[in-house]
């Protein structure tokens, strides 16, 4: 065809490198693949050839290691054996037919509220398709999308990678948490001044702990800090003092048996934009999209 290279390998040998270069082994990726070790080095020396570069470097009994040409053209083929999985997914037809695997990623602050529930809700729709979750924080999440390891990722949206394209579900706005005996913590709202002299419980997370931080006017009283949203809790219970919060459990029990309340806060202080977060650029399979629309539905009637 005018224009277009000839390209003489196929899917088959792309996967089979893929395969083998994710594992680091040509007896692991036989294992996986259920295909003998012989044809998957074949495969592999073929793509080698129409390319003229080293991709693998074999090492005797130690496996396999890519070259820097290899890493690049691990990236790319992953995204091309995904596009040709989403062009036969597509030529299927109906959505409700879909199947294959959908790598979800989501933020470990956001996931005890909502994933559950959204996968329940995505295999109800599409029981064809298989999904893989990943949790961590932001930046393990912005580099689980720009690596291909995830195709969507529910995140806050704070400071997110430019390349990464970000569809907004929800906004979650800041309350105050306070032990139950507190004088505020039957008030109707409270204020930041209120709490200002008070000691606080800082969530203490990358990218998170500035979002708090920036709330207030002056340099918060923090007495405890802690990565764990239900530590937090905990410690406000116990009296060590209260917290800023984005999400809301169904109760107000804590793991330990506390009780801890739940107060608005008064001051105009800015919401968390919950967003799934994608590659720009990169189009999306019938999966993610279906993913997509699940999420904006469910965000949608809470």
């Amino acid at each position: 065809m005018g224009g277009v290279a000839d390209v003489n390998f196929t899917l088959v040998q792309l996967r089979y490198f893929v395969t083998a270069a994710e594992l680091g082994s040509m007896t692991a990726a036989s294992r996986e693949l259920m295909v003998a070790q012989s044809a998957i080095s074949a495969a592999i020396a073929q793509v080698e050839r129409e390319l003229g570069v080293q991709l693998l470097i074999r090492h005797h009994a130690r496996g396999l290691s890519l070259t820097r040409a290899g890493e690049r053209f691990l990236v790319e083929a992953r995204e091309f054996l995904s596009h040709a999985a989403a062009l036969a997914q597509s030529a299927r037809g109906l959505a409700g037919s879909l199947t294959g695997e959908l790598a979800v990623g989501c933020l470990t602050t956001l996931a005890p509220f909502y994933l559950s529930r959204l996968l329940r809700e995505f295999a109800e729709r599409y029981p064809g398709v298989r999904v893989s979750v990943a949790e961590g924080e932001i930046s393990a999440m912005e580099s689980a999308l720009l690596d291909g390891r995830c195709e969507v990722a529910l995140v806050y949206a704070i400071d997110l990678a430019l390349d990464l394209d970000i569809r907004t579900l929800t906004r979650a706005r800041p309350y105050a948490l306070l032990p139950p005996e507190h004088p505020l913590a039957r008030a109707e709202t409270v204020s930041l001044a209120d709490l200002a002299a008070e000691p606080m419980i800082l969530l203490d997370l990358p990218r998170s702990r500035d979002y708090f931080r920036a709330i207030y006017p002056t340099e918060p009283r923090v007495r405890f800090r802690t990565s764990s949203y239900e530590t937090a809790r905990s410690l406000v219970a116990g009296g060590h003092g209260y917290s800023i919060l984005n999400q809301r459990a169904e109760n107000d029990q804590t793991y330990d048996g506390g009780r801890v309340a739940c107060v608005p806060i008064s001051d105009d202080v800015p919401a968390l934009d919950v967003v799934l977060a994608s590659v720009r650029g990169v189009r999306p399979t019938a999966r993610a999209v279906a993913f997509a629309e699940t999420c904006q539905a469910f965000f949608s009637r809470r």
